[in-house]
């Protein structure tokens, strides 16, 4: 049996990495190709049954995935663009589960309404992982993908406390909405509070800890901490690690070592390609599942009510985004403060940007297989088929017609990222210039090293062109380390420190950020390895 696991496994991973390479090669977003491979390879006649067990994306695969995201979110953008994110992630997934429900109740009366409204409240969130694995790919405007990235952080948090009430009122037959609506506040600000709760012990352990592979090792475990401490209070989980995430995230330039960020980098690299990959994977094999389950329904009823409900996900969306540009619009002529968030094409294109992913299959999965009373639930099999039908028409559609539809929008970011980057780096090597000549007078700095800088800086700063830098010519000669050392960490600090004061002023995004502080953390790591950037 280990013996299966473990050969399954290689081959799942093995498919995970052509298909990958095969996605890079037609420029087209890897997931979906990994759920294409899974719907193929599911119908292997020797492969052997794989389940999705809820529980494996909801506590080994969806807290560091939303971890990971929120650490990267630009604050600055989350925060300036809080009114759309929360209008999408509560009153958009509000309405598409009230509307879907209709569909369904209307196209499947038989079904009771709390089984419609399960299915409203699965299918209602954009999925963290589709949704930020498929928009990356694709130059955006900074305010644009954070209202996708954001949204879709969360509007899980509005779904699930829905889908809880759905449920119990499918078991219980009763329905309160007060009662929802209060555990909705209490749930939702009491996970956040946990994973702030969570992130503040673990800024105490940063700054007190220099070693690369714990620091790493404890930012793996925080997420799961946030994610299980909040479940078991029976608050949000998700939000819990937005908010760990996101104070960390902040936080990190001045929590962790050059040394850390560049091995955690290379680290989270690769363990949120793996935990991708086979989510993707994972949704495409249930396929044969889903399909055995439905073989007493005909195949044509089927397909027809997988595309209304489709329709209905997709439609709603895109009428609820434009729509609410259009009123905040007509608002801002009113209330001059009411200023709108976005354009008509952008609300179009975050409107195409509902993806749906693995958090919908595992919600739709753990639907109980009987009620109270011993008798099967209703209508679980099509509700799961369903909620299949949604994912794989939003990710395969949508996520193939985004590049496309960003061209025909004109909503690419061409220049202003790369203007943007250059003043940083301007204004960062004017800090290090500046303490240069504050440190140059110093008598333990030497002064050719001094010099040196100097002139390396000054030559940087004329240069237009500043995205890589190399140290060219003779080396200065390093027989006075302590010295050389301690003098070149004031220059990187000072970069640093300015750095930090224009992501922290909101003059660069945290995208722009994370990119300078990257190049300023090699450089220091080629100074300890004995070489002058």
């Amino acid at each position: 049996m280990v013996h299966e696991t473990v050969v399954l496994s290689f081959i799942l991973l093995s498919v995970i990495v052509a298909l990958a390479i095969l996605a890079t090669r037609l420029r087209i977003p890897y997931p979906i190709l990994l759920v294409i491979g899974g719907i193929l390879l599911g119908f292997l006649p020797d492969l052997p049954d794989i389940h999705l067990d809820p529980n494996l994306i909801f506590v080994a695969f969806l807290p560091p995935l939303i971890f990971t995201s929120a650490w990267f979110t630009s604050w600055r953008d989350f925060r300036e663009s809080l009114r759309p994110i929360l209008l999408q992630a509560v009153g958009l997934v509000l309405l598409t589960m009230l509307l879907v429900a209709w569909v369904l109740h209307t196209i499947h009366p038989d079904l009771p309404w709390s089984v419609a409204f399960i299915l409203g409240a699965v299918v209602s969130p954009t999925d963290t992982v589709a949704a930020g694995t498929v928009i990356k790919n694709f130059r955006l405007p900074h305010r644009l993908t954070a209202v996708i990235e954001g949204e879709s952080l969360v509007n899980d948090a509005t779904a699930l406390v829905a889908y809880r009430f759905a449920l119990a009122a499918a078991l219980s037959g009763t329905f309160s909405p007060g009662a929802a609506a209060l555990q909705f506040v209490l749930v939702s600000v009491g996970g956040v509070l946990i994973g702030l709760i969570i992130a503040w012990p673990v800024t105490w352990l940063y700054q007190r800890i220099d070693d690369a592979t714990s620091e790493i090792v404890i930012s793996l475990l925080t997420p799961y901490a946030a994610y299980l401490f909040a479940e078991a209070l029976q608050l949000s989980g998700v939000l819990s690690c937005v908010a760990a995430g996101l104070f960390l995230g902040q936080r990190s330039a001045t929590l962790l070592s050059a040394n850390t960020r560049l091995q955690a980098g290379a680290f989270w690299n690769v363990a949120v390609f793996l935990l991708n990959g086979f989510i993707f994977m994972l949704i495409g094999l249930q396929l044969p599942d889903i399909i055995a389950a439905l073989s007493g329904m005909p195949f044509l009823t089927l397909l027809g009510h997988a595309v209304l409900i489709c329709l209905a996900v997709i439609v709603i969306r895109l009428i609820w985004c434009v729509a609410s540009t259009a009123i905040a619009k007509m608002l801002s002529r009113l209330i001059p403060s009411f200023q709108p968030i976005t354009r008509w094409r952008s609300a179009l294109l975050i409107g195409w940007s509902g993806m749906r992913g693995g958090i919908s299959l595992a919600t739709a999965l753990s639907i109980p297989l009987t009620l109270p009373n011993g008798a099967a639930f209703p209508g679980r099999d099509v509700v799961i088929f369903l909620t299949f039908s949604v994912i794989l028409a939003t990710l395969e559609l949508q996520g193939l017609t985004l590049s496309p539809l960003i061209r025909l929008l004109h909503l690419g970011e061409k220049h202003a990222s790369g203007n943007e980057y250059r003043v940083a780096v301007r204004t960062i090597l004017e800090a290090a210039l500046q303490r240069i000549e504050e440190l140059q007078n110093e008598e333990w700095v030497p002064k050719d090293v001094a010099m040196a800088l100097h002139r390396r800086y000054e030559k940087r700063i004329q240069d237009l062109r500043l995205f890589r830098y190399k140290w060219k010519g003779s080396q200065p000669s390093l027989e006075r380390p302590k010295a050389i050392g301690r003098f070149y960490y004031e220059i990187l600090h000072a970069k640093r420190l300015a750095a930090i004061d224009l992501r922290d002023s909101g003059s660069i995004s945290d995208e722009i950020f994370h990119a300078i502080e990257h190049d300023i953390d090699l450089e220091e790591a080629q100074f300890h390895r004995g070489k002058m950037p």
